[in-house]
């Protein structure tokens, strides 16, 4: 019982620490929330829970049907893609934890992609933005790679956070 206490405990103050993370995410700069603490390579489904929870009661934030969630952090006036467009787009990932997994803005290059060819919050999500937009998206894992990950950086049924800047749509 009391581990659990402990257990619980933990998850809700990862939680908060988390909530830190997502109000730095238009500058990417999470250094400043990692405790060091927690063990944040595999996080449980609670912790996912929390951080989506806590993401919701933050001022802007939009939830859709689906569960993607965003926040406009730039309005763009361009065109709005289409599921079978393409788009040139930068963007950076983090897990909940502020460990980036991607960026093209690391790599100085904007990325091309089939907007049908995504994972389904980034189909989602395009389709709504217009050139021009730089979004916020967090994406539960249903909306992201699910129960599988993606390779090493991405533990299965992790919720991502997204800076997404569409470009142009090709």
């Amino acid at each position: 019982m009391i581990r659990r206490l402990i257990q619980a405990a933990s998850i809700l103050t990862a939680a908060a620490a988390l909530s830190a993370c997502t109000q730095k995410l238009a500058p990417f700069t999470c250094e400043e929330t990692r405790t060091g603490e927690l063990n944040m390579s595999a996080l449980s489904d609670a912790a996912n829970a929390a951080f989506l929870s806590n993401y919701d009661a933050q001022p802007g934030v939009v939830k859709t049907a689906s569960g993607l969630r965003y926040r406009v952090l730039a309005s763009g006036k361009g065109a709005q893609p289409a599921a079978t467009s393409r788009v040139r787009a930068h963007y950076q990932g983090t897990l909940i934890d502020c460990t980036v997994f991607d960026s093209s803005y690391a790599r100085n290059e904007p990325a091309v992609f089939p907007v049908n060819r995504l994972i389904p919050g980034w189909v989602e999500a395009l389709q709504l933005m217009k050139e021009g937009d730089v979004w916020e998206l967090v994406l539960p894992h249903e909306l992201a790679y699910g129960e599988r990950g993606a390779g090493e950086d991405i533990p299965p049924r992790q919720t991502l956070i997204f800076k997404l800047e569409l470009l142009q749509v090709l």
